[in-house]
């Protein structure tokens, strides 16, 4: 490819701007502030054994998780550029307690995010990711809880990054999904995936198969069909990284489904709502997908709490709709 023939995420950020001349910029503005934040934790996350910042802290975070060093540092570098930023009034994540109020108290915007999923598997190398989602504010004085706590419906774009054999970044708006991969050599994004749209088959499916007979029994008959040989399955195949965005990434593009139902452990569900279910909802449904409990559709919910667990299908259309069907079945809602 030609330099010429390059649209890096800036680029695509400003030509989406000119179609809507009612645009302000801000919304692309913060778009780029989150794209330098991922490159920043990609650079972190791939010198992470030279920079010691491999293992745990020792620390304990609000999830009752142990936090790893990569962890910390992702925070912190998402953090800084929204501070830095001006137009977000608000943060919440997965590494803090509460929401933390920026400098910018009046900013139109407020951001959310699971700074580094699947960061269990940093020692082993393995793709991990960022997942991320804005509202528009909702209050007029100082941004409380309360600016979280809308419908997904309510969100002004999401994505993700992925930190794997490349580094990638997919950002969605207005109902198109688009990725773009960094080339380290100009440390620019450069648009590879234009409109996303994942494939109506089921190449994959990507659940903790071990956890199964734990599982509600629309879910374990769901897992059934999947390993079935009828023709629409009869060539799937299971695929489990244990990262979210991996494998929610991995079947937007080949087309598949991602399956973690509540269980007897986690009878909630173990993955939260606000930073990782809906951003990655709305992510899927630009993408021409879906995603459910199996009662519900993601995008549909309203969060209570910041912290709040759901269990999360997501993946082709039909696929939800199926798993949906089956939980309906057995009354299970």
């Amino acid at each position: 490819m030609a330099v010429t023939d390059f649209v890096t995420i800036h680029r695509h950020l400003f030509e989406g701007q000119r179609a809507h001349p009612e645009a302000t910029g801000e919304l692309s503005s913060l778009l780029g502030t989150i794209a330098l934040a991922c490159k920043i934790i990609s650079r972190n996350v791939a010198k992470a054994g030279l920079l010691d910042v491999l293992g745990a802290t020792g620390g304990i975070n609000v999830q009752g998780e142990g936090v790893m060093k990569l962890d910390v540092l992702a925070n912190e570098a998402l953090a800084a550029c929204a501070r830095y930023n001006g137009l977000v009034a608000a943060i919440a994540s997965e590494e803090d307690d509460d929401i933390v109020v920026m400098p910018s108290a009046s900013g139109k915007y407020v951001l959310f995010y699971d700074p580094l999923d699947g960061s269990s598997n940093i020692d082993a190398n393995i793709p991990i990711g960022t997942i991320w989602g804005i509202y528009k504010r909702t209050s007029t004085g100082a941004p409380t809880a309360a600016d979280f706590r809308q419908a997904g419906t309510e969100i002004v774009a999401a994505g993700y990054a992925l930190y794997g054999s490349s580094t990638m970044f997919v950002y969605a708006t207005g109902g198109v999904a688009a990725g773009f991969t960094l080339d380290p050599e100009y440390g620019e994004f450069i648009l590879s995936h234009p409109n996303i749209q994942t494939p109506d088959r089921v190449k994959c499916y990507s659940m903790n198969e071990r956890n199964a007979a734990a599982w509600p029994a629309g879910a374990q008959t769901f897992l059934s069909e999947l390993k079935s040989q009828e023709p629409r399955y009869a060539k799937t195949t299971a695929r489990y990284v244990g990262s979210l965005v991996a494998d929610v990434h991995r079947n937007l593009l080949y087309g598949g489904v991602f399956l973690y139902p509540e269980d007897a452990g986690s009878p909630s569900g173990k993955l939260r709502l606000l930073y990782e279910a809906i951003p990655m909802a709305y992510v899927a449904e630009c993408a021409g997908g879906a995603a459910s409990t199996g009662r519900e559709r993601i995008l549909d919910m309203t969060p209570e709490a910041i912290h709040q667990r759901v269990p999360l299908c997501i993946g082709n259309q039909r696929e939800v709709a199926r798993y949906e069907a089956l939980r309906a079945a057995k009354n299970e809602s």
